[in-house]
This record gives structure tokens, C-alpha cells and sequence, in this order.
């Protein structure tokens, strides 16, 4: 599997990340420059971040009201591409840490200060409403007619993929029907283009009525570390830094556990 590749690298990674994890709240309140944060930042984010995202952004622009947030939010692999074609970025916020790898390798993230494990996710199982086809684990989706999966290429698509592997279930790929992106799969399930959906925990709670969420087991599940970074282009680092160090923060973790997300 693609995120399992460079094993070595990635634990190297890994332990780079956590190093900073529980120093952004400090950074956040002590290490603000002297005059006020202004001026717009763009950040690149995973989709399954669009909900949560969107909700911090209001809380970071209250306490820096002169400030403003805009979002590009998509499957990892196709931002990380898109920044390394040159589109514009202050932050990306990728689902896995292969992705931040990505831009580590190419030069567009340089700066190991501001690059921070932000978060963790677990995979579900999303169906339509009621679970008319009584899916109780993993197993069961062998007798869906369709199953949404993310495009195995992103990160959604790698991780489903893994779940599927652990619970040693094969499903013909003619069953399968592949999204862009976390959203685009759930959706699948919302529109009646498919029974059930292996997607993100949270995208499956935001979805509220629309799905009924089916837990996968501990054996079966996987955990998704998210990784954010300060890219070397950014037109405004004093707040795109301010606002990495306020989604590792007490209050940027707090935000993103009401959505969810698991406690780094």
C-alpha cells in the first residue's frame, strides 16, 4: 500500500511531527508577533477537514479579527498535486503524512518548525438510513450490489483499502464505485448510488440523517494521522503560522474533538 511504503521514512516522519505536538499552544500565546495578525491566507485541506475547518477559522478570526481564512479543500494527493503545479497556498492539511512527504521531497514545505501532526481518524461504515440491508461489520458488505470507495490513489481510497485487507474480504472491483474524495463517497450512499460507503468517522457523523454509521472493529480499523505544514511560497507566514499553532493549541483541539476527531 502506498501510505505503508517508505516505512522507515514515514516513522522518521512521524516522530519529526510529534515533536512539535503539544508545543503550539505555547507557541500560539507566546510566540504572537507584536503587531496585529492581518492580511488573507488560503489553506489547502483535505476534505474530510471542510466541517471542522470552517468552524475554527471563525473561532481564529475572532481572536484576530483582521485576518481572514480561505479554503481549498479536496482529496489530499489532488491539493498536494496542485501545489506542486504552483497554485497558490500558505497551508495544506493532508489526511496522511505520505502526502506531507510528498512536499517535503519536492521543496515546497522546508520549514520542520511548522510541520505538526494535528489530528487522528478512524474509518466507518456509512448506509442509507435505517441500514435496510442489516450491515453489522466488515464482512457484511460482501452482500452490497455497490460499495463506495475513495479512488485508491488518495488517502480515504488507501485506507479503506486496508480495511477491507484486515478483515480479508475481496470485492470484485465491478461492485466497487470510486469517488474523488471522502465527501464525493458518502455522497454516493446519500444519492442511492450505493449501499454502503467505507469513509472517515467523521464525514459519516456530519452527515447526520442522511446515513446510519456502522462501526468497524478495532481489528479491522485503521487509524488516519493528519498532517499540516507552512508552505515555502506562503504570502503570509506570521498567520498561516498563527493559524498551524491554533489547530495544535488547546482550543484548536478541543474544536476539532467536537467534530470527532481523536485526540492526538
Amino acid at each position: 500500500m502506498q501510505f505503508r511504503r517508505p516505512l522507515l521514512a514515514v516513522a522518521v516522519i512521524v516522530i519529526a511531527l510529534l515533536a512539535g505536538v503539544g508545543q503550539g499552544e505555547a507557541a500560539y500565546q507566546l510566540g504572537a508577533p507584536e503587531k496585529v495578525l492581518q492580511g488573507t491566507i488560503t489553506v489547502s485541506a483535505a476534505s474530510s477537514l471542510s466541517e471542522s475547518f470552517v468552524e475554527i477559522a471563525k473561532e481564529f478570526r475572532k481572536e484576530n479579527p483582521k485576518t481572514k481564512v480561505r479554503f481549498n479543500f479536496g482529496s489530499s494527493s489532488s491539493l498536494v498535486a496542485q501545489i506542486q503545479a504552483g497554485a497558490p497556498s500558505d497551508v495544506v492539511a493532508s489526511a496522511d503524512l505520505s502526502n506531507i512527504e510528498k512536499l517535503i521531497k519536492s521543496g515546497e514545505v522546508t520549514s520542520a518548525s511548522y510541520t505538526k501532526i494535528f489530528a487522528r481518524n478512524q474509518m466507518a461504515i456509512a448506509v442509507k438510513p435505517g441500514n435496510p440491508l442489516k450491515i453489522k461489520t466488515v464482512g457484511d458488505l460482501k452482500n452490497v450490489k455497490f460499495l463506495s470507495l475513495c479512488g485508491l490513489t488518495v488517502p480515504c481510497g488507501q485506507y479503506g483499502a486496508t480495511v477491507l485487507k484486515l478483515a480479508r474480504l475481496n470485492i470484485d472491483e465491478s461492485k466497487i464505485t470510486r469517488a474523488v474524495d471522502a465527501k464525493s463517497a458518502l455522497n454516493a450512499v446519500t444519492i442511492g448510488d450505493a449501499d454502503a460507503a467505507i469513509v472517515y468517522s467523521t464525514d459519516v457523523l456530519s452527515a447526520k440523517k442522511s446515513v446510519t454509521l456502522v462501526k468497524i472493529p478495532k481489528a479491522f480499523n485503521v487509524d488516519a494521522i493528519y498532517g499540516v505544514a507552512l508552505l515555502r511560497n506562503s504570502a503570509n507566514r506570521e498567520v498561516a503560522v498563527a493559524f498551524i499553532n491554533y489547530l495544535v493549541s488547546a482550543k484548536g483541539q478541543e474544536l476539532l474533538q467536537s467534530f470527532g476527531f481523536i485526540k492526538i
